[in-house]
C-alpha cells in the first residue's frame, strides 16, 4: 500500500472539517481557552443555518458544463466510481448506491446511444480497513441483474482518482487508444470533475467531461436553512476536493491546479 494513499487517508481523518471543530472544541475546553471555544461554536453555529459548503462547490461544479449537444463518435465511456456502497451492498445482499449515483444511472442512456463502444467502469475500494469491498462490483451485479453488463469493463483495483486513470489504460480492449480523437466521455460528480480532468490529461487520455450530481446552489442571503447534517456534509465535499487539487498538484499527478475547461477536442454536431 503505497504512501501518498496511506497519508491521504490519514490527513483526512484530522482535517475533516466536522472532526478538526471537534477536535479543536475539546482541545479549547481541556485547556480553558474560551475565546477559542466560543470561535468553534461561533463556526457550528454558521454552519448550522448557512450552507458554507456552497462558496466552495459553486467554482467546482461551474468549471465544466455538460455537453450541449453529445458528438456523433466517441471512442468510449469512462464512469468513475464512488457512487456504491460496496460493503452495505455485501451486508444486505442486494446493491446499495449513495447520493452520487448519478454517476452510474447515466450509464444506461449513453449505452443506449453509443452501443458499439467500450465503457470502462472504474472503481475499486479507498478503504484501508476493507479493501475487500469494491465499487465496480456493485454496479456489476446491478447491471448483471439488468442483462446490461456485456458493453462494460469493470475496472476493480484502483483507489483513487489518479488510479482509476492508470488502471482504466490496462483494461483497454484490443484496438482502443486512450488518445483516441475522438475523445472520451468521462462521467463523474461536478465538484470532481476539475481534479478528474486534470489526472487523465496528465495520463494522456482525452476526454470530455460529463459531470453529474449537483450539490451546490448560488450562495445568498436567502440561501439559509437550519440543518447542520446536510451543511457539514457539503462543506467537507468542498474542502476535500480542494485539498485533493493542491495535495495532486503538488505531487505531479496533475500539470494543473484548476484544470481549465478548454478542451481541444471539437464535438461533431
Amino acid at each position: 500500500m503505497d504512501l501518498f494513499f496511506l497519508l491521504s487517508k490519514g490527513f483526512w481523518v484530522l482535517a475533516n472539517p466536522g472532526n478538526l471543530l471537534i477536535l479543536i472544541l475539546v482541545i479549547a475546553l481541556f485547556k480553558g481557552w474560551r475565546a477559542l471555544s466560543s470561535a468553534v461554536a461561533f463556526c457550528l453555529l454558521l454552519i448550522t443555518f448557512y450552507p458554507v459548503g456552497d462558496l466552495l462547490l459553486q467554482p467546482l461544479e461551474k468549471r465544466f458544463a455538460p455537453p450541449q449537444v453529445l458528438p456523433d463518435e466517441i471512442a468510449g465511456i469512462i464512469v468513475l466510481g464512488g457512487a456504491e456502497e460496496a460493503e452495505l451492498s455485501s451486508i444486505w445482499k442486494q446493491p446499495q448506491f449513495n447520493m452520487a449515483a448519478e454517476r452510474d444511472m447515466l450509464m444506461l442512456p449513453l449505452m443506449q446511444r453509443y452501443t458499439d463502444v467500450p465503457v470502462i467502469l472504474t472503481g475499486g475500494s479507498g478503504s484501508v480497513r476493507k479493501p475487500e469491498f469494491r465499487g465496480a462490483d456493485v454496479q456489476q451485479t446491478w447491471l448483471q441483474q439488468q442483462q446490461l453488463d456485456k458493453q462494460v469493463i469493470f475496472e476493480r483495483d484502483s483507489r483513487n482518482t489518479f488510479e482509476n486513470a492508470i488502471y482504466s489504460q490496462g483494461v483497454l480492449p484490443p484496438g482502443a487508444d486512450y488518445a483516441d480523437p475522438r475523445g472520451w466521455l468521462l462521467v463523474t460528480s461536478a465538484f470532481h470533475m476539475p481534479r478528474s480532468v486534470g489526472i487523465f490529461r496528465g495520463q494522456g487520455w482525452h476526454v470530455i467531461p460529463y459531470p453529474v450530481d449537483y450539490y451546490s446552489k448560488p450562495a445568498g442571503l436567502n440561501s439559509w436553512r437550519a440543518d447542520l447534517g446536510r451543511n457539514l456534509y457539503e462543506l467537507s465535499i468542498g474542502v476535500r476536493e480542494w485539498i485533493g487539487l493542491g495535495a495532486y498538484y503538488v505531487t505531479d499527478k496533475t500539470d494543473e491546479l484548476f484544470p481549465s475547461a478548454n478542451l481541444d477536442i471539437s464535438l461533431n454536431e
